[in-house]
């Protein structure tokens, strides 16, 4: 589990093909400070299982062909920047919302409007997600945690801060550019919960 505080703006720096999958080498020393094989780093917001960590800060992660199909990693090459977390400590703060590291999908900025103080982002998503979004509500972007300002049929707005805008991608991403995207996984619990099912008497 992640909280969606991004740790570190790190770098993709290597990339081997595979066929039905990809391993990617990615530099964040501050991730990999206490890293080992095994332990989970979310990559813009998709959750990846460390493979070997590197001596130069680095460490290698498998993508399979279902996370490369669902999220932007099926596009990230060498140079690619990427928001860094590791996975949260039973001790530690809930700093932004639950985030499991699972991306439903992805969507795109459709613009960018900055003000003195903070930049409004409009996302384009898909129509199967936009049910699970509700203004004031949370949603993941690229791993990180932000409040829904706005919202529409097929879009929804975030209202960045400094903050966020010089310490991860969303500071750097251009009009067009696609971002993980996951819902609150509390919406579609209740969705789920909700769905009337049958029995398997058929009634």
């Amino acid at each position: 589990m992640f909280t969606g505080i991004v740790e570190e703006l790190g770098e993709i720096v290597g990339r081997e093909d595979l066929g039905d999958a990809a391993r990617l080498v990615i530099r964040g020393p501050i991730v990999t400070s206490d890293a080992g094989h095994g332990d989970s780093i979310a990559v813009n917001g998709v959750c990846l299982t460390v493979v070997d960590v590197l001596a130069d800060g680095s460490f290698s992660a498998d993508v399979m062909a279902e996370t490369l199909n669902r999220s932007s990693l099926n596009g990230a090459d060498v140079g690619t920047r990427v928001n860094l977390e590791r996975a949260a400590a039973v001790s530690s703060r809930l700093g932004g919302h639950i985030v499991q590291g699972h991306v439903d999908g992805t969507g795109h900025i459709v613009s960018r409007t900055p003000s003195e103080h903070w930049t409004v982002v409009r996302i384009g998503l898909p129509e199967t997600l936009s049910r699970y979004i509700v203004e004031k509500g949370s949603i993941t972007v690229d791993g990180v945690s932000l409040t829904v300002s706005g919202l529409g049929p097929d879009w929804f707005e975030v209202s960045l801060i400094p903050t966020t805008l010089d310490l991860t991608t969303l500071g750097r991403a251009e009009v067009g550019a696609p971002v993980n995207l996951e819902v609150d996984v509390i919406a579609k619990y209740v969705e789920r919960l909700m769905t009337p099912t049958k029995n398997p008497d058929g009634d």
